[in-house]
C-alpha cells in the first residue's frame, strides 16, 4: 500500500524508514474530448506515481486536481487556475510540513504539461532546493518521458493509450464516431474537438502496458537522479 491517505501513522513511518521519499502527483479537471474522463491528467499522474513507488519505495501523496496553463481553459468541464500562485501556496506548505516531518526526498510529478505548469514545477523545485533544507525536490512531468512512437499530446494517441494501460473502463472511443478529421479541432463540430496530436481512434490495444512501462521507468530514473 503506497497511498499515504490510506495508511495509519505507524505504517507511514515504517514505509519512509525504508525510503524517505514522497511523490506529489499533480493533475487537472480538463476537457479531453468525448472519449476520455475530465480527470485524465490527475488519474494518470497518480497511477504512474503508485507504480513508481512500488519500485523505488516511498509513498504517494493524494493527487491535486488543479493545474494552470494550456489552451483548453474555456472548454466544457474544465477548471484551470488562471495564475499559479494558489497551487504554489499549497505545494510550498506541503513541502514545509514534509520537511518538518523529516522527509528527505520529494518528486513533484505532473500529468498536466502546459508550459505554465512545467515552469511552475521547475521553479518550485529550484526555489525549494536553494534553501538548502530537506527534502531534495525533483520536478518531472509525463511529457518528459521519451516514449518511442508516442510523442506527447492532448487527448490523442499518447494520452489515450497511457490511460488504457493504467485503468480499464474509462475510455469510450465510440464517442468519437467515424466522421473524417477534416474540421479545425478547436471547432466544436469536429469529431476530435480539443484533441492535439494523433487521432486515437485506432489505438494498438497491446501498447498501453508498453507506454506505461516507459513512463514509469522515466519517473524512477528521475527519482534516482542527482540534483
Amino acid at each position: 500500500m503506497r497511498q499515504i491517505e490510506r495508511l495509519r501513522p505507524h505504517q507511514i513511518e515504517a514505509a519512509l524508514a525504508e525510503r524517505s521519499l514522497i511523490y506529489l502527483p499533480l493533475g487537472t479537471i480538463e476537457w479531453h474530448c468525448h472519449h476520455l474522463p475530465v480527470g485524465l491528467d490527475a488519474l494518470t499522474a497518480h497511477g504512474l506515481c503508485l507504480l513508481a513507488a512500488e519500485e523505488t519505495g516511498g509513498l504517494v501523496w493524494p493527487v491535486l486536481y488543479y493545474g494552470t496553463g494550456g489552451g483548453h481553459r474555456d472548454f466544457p468541464w474544465t477548471v484551470m487556475m488562471s495564475e499559479r500562485v494558489e497551487i504554489e501556496a499549497l505545494l510550498t506548505q506541503t513541502l514545509r510540513r514534509l520537511s518538518q516531518l523529516g522527509v528527505q526526498e520529494v518528486v513533484i510529478f505532473s500529468g498536466h504539461f502546459a508550459d505554465e505548469q512545467l515552469q511552475m514545477i521547475d521553479a518550485m523545485a529550484e526555489g525549494w532546493n536553494a534553501t538548502g533544507h530537506p527534502p531534495q525536490v525533483k520536478a518531472f512531468a509525463v511529457n518528459r518521458a521519451d516514449v518511442p512512437k508516442f510523442p506527447p499530446d492532448h487527448a490523442g494517441l499518447f494520452e489515450t493509450t497511457l490511460l488504457a494501460g493504467l485503468t480499464e473502463g474509462l475510455i469510450d472511443l465510440s464517442k468519437l464516431g467515424s466522421a473524417a478529421d477534416d474540421i479545425d479541432r478547436f471547432d466544436p463540430a469536429s469529431p476530435l474537438w480539443g484533441i492535439v496530436g494523433t487521432d486515437p481512434r485506432e489505438i494498438p490495444p497491446s501498447d498501453g502496458a508498453t507506454v506505461v512501462r516507459s513512463v514509469v521507468s522515466a519517473i524512477t530514473a528521475r527519482a534516482a537522479s542527482q540534483l
